[in-house]
């Protein structure tokens, strides 16, 4: 029993190597590694023995003991006095002398017996370090040559019984695993299985949504499409890419190309038009900002882009992001073309402050609790122009989510980014106040100023109307850089020119007015675009300026439960017209309240024990 138990420890330790005791050392042979500890020996005193010192013999010593030190070898010593033959066989240090001599072949794993010559008698001494090697002692045949071993029955059966052994302590060790490989194939399997299922399934109600019986087309050239969100909202989770075919490139920036596409609805010739925004690979980083601030739902508003659905082109090396498509353009090249009254001014003008508003605002017009955004590059090339000449923001690419959660380090890291034109000066100067959101959303309001001044200089209210130019027109280059608006904005507090000619007007002198205080130098200065967006809504229901006797208020489209698909109607934003609604809605904004509101917004992250901290970074940006 004893014997088993050491040969169990033996396994063990020879599998895992924790199990060894610290004197235990490892050494290599042959590629494996072994393990060395106290030798298992045969240990019996003087004996008389029948081995006739030829051939080979068996000890015949029924006792096995465990060295009691680890350098310790096994021995066998014969001897031969007269007609007396003995045998003993014991456990030595081979750096020690036994009865006189040094044991000079201990690293045999046999005990090859080696004739001595010891007080007058006979005498063969072997020495070994394998497993009770000194069992089986081999002499020399006449010739001085070593007969090849036969192991003894008994050896047989241990070595069996050490092979068997050793297999089931692997066994045992391996089970765990294989029970493990199995069940996780067993998972992954049964995932695929329910997820081809889901596929299937989501494709054929996806076919179902798209059956121009049950819906009407959701993208065409008409702004009916940019409510109509039952289809979109499908489109969103789409695991599969749609069947889109692209038409003509409408649109290229900085990150990525615009195009007019085709979204097919069924088998038939049926399609729909779309925008499809196409990124390279390499602009990976844009197009998940984008596609995660469009991705929020309480983003929705009819004066922001209408965001379809995102998809990863893997055969292409794209990214997709589909949007309603609008066949005006941007409000850059409208206002290139055209020249506008002072009713598309207001309309242009009302609905762009609404938007902006919206984008920086913590709730939806119905209350929810929304994230507010920075748009970081508002200017009128990244503004479309829908049917009923109202605004719609796109291009979030350097969008800013103004989460709670950011630290000023964060904000710090969002860098220098815009276009260089319609930067504000704290942005020029990378000076903006961290510990106060509020800072960023005044960026945005900065340069809707800047698309203000242009929708004005364009309209037939103000007098002579000269050629669409940019803001700042000849004053800088067609791209200028960041160092070339620091000397405008700056160094001269430039702006935009307002002739006095356009103040003729009564509702350009109101629309002026916003302006000057919108472009402030003093960011704490500006209006909030809330502010812009009421005072707008205030000169609507000046009768002197557009006739109007009246108006009501739109109920907000997010508010809106279990009302079906909203049909926006244009004669509500256009002075003169009417909105359809339930309460009148009539505010008058003044000057002290928005800058109150302004102040009061910027209490969340001022904090009144230490100075603002402020950024400074150095990247660069360019105009697109």
């Amino acid at each position: 029993m004893e014997l088993l138990s050491v040969r169990v420890s033996v396994l063990l330790c020879a599998v895992l190597r924790s199990a060894c005791s610290p004197h235990h050392s490892l050494s290599g042979n042959l590629g494996i590694n072994t393990i060395k500890f106290n030798s298992l020996c045969k240990f019996c005193d003087v004996t008389s023995t029948t081995c006739n010192g030829r051939n080979n013999c068996l000890s015949n010593c029924s006792i096995t003991s465990i060295c009691a030190d680890v350098s310790e070898v096994c021995v066998s010593i014969w001897r031969k006095k007269d007609d007396n033959v003995t045998l003993e066989t014991l456990c030595h240090d081979p750096f020690k002398e036994l009865y006189g001599l040094m044991l000079d072949d201990y690293n045999e794993t046999k005990c090859f017996m080696k004739e001595k010559v010891n007080h007058g008698a006979k005498m063969f001494v072997c020495s070994c370090s394998s497993e009770e090697c000194n069992d089986v002692l081999i002499f020399p045949d006449l010739h001085g040559n070593m007969v090849a071993v036969i192991s003894s029955p008994k050896n047989q059966k241990v070595k069996r019984d050490l092979d068997f052994q050793l297999a089931w302590v692997i066994l045992v060790s391996l089970l765990p695993l294989l029970v493990l490989t199995v069940l996780v194939t067993t998972l992954f399997y049964m995932y695929r299985v329910y997820h081809r299922r889901q596929l299937k399934s989501n494709k054929l109600r996806h076919k179902d949504q798209l059956d121009p019986s049950d819906t009407g087309p959701i993208m065409s050239d008409d702004d009916r499409s940019d409510s109509s969100s039952t289809h979109a909202n499908n489109l969103n989770h789409n695991t599969e890419p749609l069947p889109i075919e692209l038409d003509v490139q409408v649109g290229k920036g900085r990150f990525a190309e615009v195009y007019k596409a085709k979204l097919k609805q069924s088998p038939s010739e049926q399609f729909e038009t779309v925008a499809v925004k196409i990124f390279p690979q390499e602009e990976y980083a844009s197009w998940k900002n984008e596609k995660d601030i469009f991705s929020d739902i309480n983003l929705k508003h009819e004066n922001i882009l209408h965001f379809l659905t995102a998809e990863t082109r893997k055969a292409e090396k794209q990214y997709w992001l589909v949007t309603a498509y609008h066949h005006k353009g941007n409000l850059q090249d409208y206002l290139t073309r055209h020249i506008i009254s002072w009713e598309d001014l207001w309309l242009l003008g009302e609905s762009l402050a609404r938007a902006v508003a919206h984008l920086h605002s913590d709730h939806t017009p119905c209350g929810r609790p929304k994230v507010p955004i920075v748009h970081r590059d508002l200017k009128s090339s990244n503004i479309l122009v829908k049917n009923n000449l109202t605004c719609c923001l796109c291009d979030f690419g350097l969008g800013l989510r103004l989460d709670n959660s950011l630290s000023a380090d964060d904000l710090a890291n969002s860098g220098q980014v815009g276009t260089a034109r319609y930067m504000a000066p704290e942005v020029l100067e990378s000076r903006i106040n961290l510990e106060n959101i509020e800072s960023f959303k005044q960026t945005d309001v900065y340069s809707m100023a800047l698309v203000l001044w242009e929708i004005t200089s364009r309209c037939n209210a103000i007098g002579e109307v000269k050629d669409y130019e940019p803001p700042f027109g000849s004053k800088v280059r067609e791209h200028p850089c960041v160092e070339s608006m620091k000397d405008n904005v700056l160094r001269d507090r430039g702006r935009p020119e307002i002739p006095n000619s356009w103040l003729n007007h009564q509702g350009i002198q109101v629309v002026c007015g916003t302006i000057n205080e919108c472009w402030d130098h003093d960011p704490e200065a500006r209006l909030t675009a809330q502010c812009v967006a009421e005072r707008f809504n205030d000169m609507e229901h000046l009768d002197k300026l557009s006739g109007r006797t009246g108006s009501e208020e739109k109920i907000p489209e997010g508010c809106l439960m279990n009302v079906g698909k909203f049909e926006e109607d244009e004669s509500r934003t256009r002075p003169g017209g009417t909105r359809v609604s339930k309460e009148p809605f009539k505010t008058v904004v003044k000057l002290e309240e928005c800058k109150a509101t302004s102040q009061r917004s910027g209490l969340r992250r001022t904090s009144s024990s230490r100075p603002p901290q402020l950024y400074q970074v150095s990247a660069a940006a360019s105009e697109h």
